[in-house]
């Protein structure tokens, strides 16, 4: 059976961890039983060792699939195209590529919230994994709720479910999520080198001020309602950022000359994607040759994709 899960840009500015959109640009990945576990990977990480040793897909599908009910065994192909360390989601469409893809195997059909939900355990942010799932803009946030256990005599019950002890506390994602439409594209930038999402986090501030949350506050706002009502003139002032964006980009200085470029030459907005390397823009479609092409001319060495948005999110492809 034949799957495939898009890439995602995520922060968007000033939405830090809550903020994300789905990209027309895929990994496509191949599942059938076999005797003998067997994967092959072609496209990103065809070369490394750790694709096929040790595959973080894998072992994520056979996790869920196991508990699922499942036990039989598989042969995997994958065909890679989102980068990887560059901030185009590459872990999160593992991560909900192999959850989907196991409900399908295990002969259910996929509840994208439940999908949702179970990356959350993978990835505990979820601005990448619920544009993974779901495609669009989404803004997103983690709730805490009481869910039915599988297994009633867990020692987490907290006390005030005791009355139901099949209740649990657990976290899961709330999000609201619009299409976008094809008025609009992106030009993505993309550096040869990659940023580590972790080590990238380590250099943020550890305090912020309450001028500089509020700041944050109000500009995610105001990016969420222009996404939603298409009031693309605001997106500009809107992704304005004042919480991880400058401190990640001293780390590339020239990042700052790609952001620049871009809003001079037709980008509505141009943000970091997700903790880098690569620079998100969103133009006008009749503007986005120009602005690939400048961005290619200027920036030679860097890698220039011209992309629609994706409104599916993860899903089963036609064989």
């Amino acid at each position: 059976m034949n799957f495939s899960v898009p890439a995602t840009s995520a922060n968007l500015g000033p939405g830090f961890d809550s903020l994300g959109l789905s990209l027309s640009y895929r990994n496509y990945f191949s599942i059938v039983e076999s005797s003998k576990e067997h994967i092959n990977v072609n496209g990103e990480g065809m070369n490394n060792p750790h694709f096929t040793q040790d595959n973080t897909f894998v072992k994520i599908f056979m996790q869920t699939y196991k508990a699922l009910g499942g036990d039989s065994q598989f042969s995997f192909t994958f065909q890679n195209n989102i980068p990887v360390s560059r901030g185009m989601g590459s872990s999160s469409a593992v991560i909900v590529g192999a959850i989907f893809a196991a409900y399908k195997m295990a002969k259910l059909i996929p509840n994208k919230d439940e999908v949702l939900n179970l990356a959350l355990k993978y990835e505990k942010h979820p601005d990448n994994i619920t544009p993974a799932t779901f495609g669009g803009f989404n803004a997103s946030m983690i709730s805490q709720k009481f869910i039915e256990s599988k297994d009633s005599k867990q020692d987490s019950i907290k006390k005030d479910s005791i009355k139901n002890p099949k209740l649990i506390k657990s976290d899961v994602v709330t999000y609201i999520r619009k299409s976008i439409p094809k008025v609009v594209k992106s030009v993505m930038v993309i550096p040869n080198k990659p940023m580590n999402t972790k080590k990238s986090r380590t250099i943020l501030p550890k305090t912020y001020s309450t001028k500089d949350c509020v700041f944050n506050i109000s500009h995610s706002c105001m990016l969420s309602l222009a996404f939603i009502l298409q009031k693309w003139e605001l997106l500009r002032e809107s992704s304005l950022d004042k919480m991880h964006e400058n401190a990640r980009m001293e780390t590339y200085p020239v990042l700052f000359s790609v952001q620049k470029l871009a809003l001079n030459n037709g980008a509505l907005m141009s943000t970091l994607s997700g903790s880098g390397s690569s620079i998100f823009s969103l133009c006008y479609s009749e503007d986005s040759k120009r602005l690939a092409k400048k961005m290619a001319e200027s920036f030679p060495r860097f890698r220039i994709l011209t992309l629609d948005f994706d409104n599916d999110g993860v899903k089963i492809e036609k064989d």
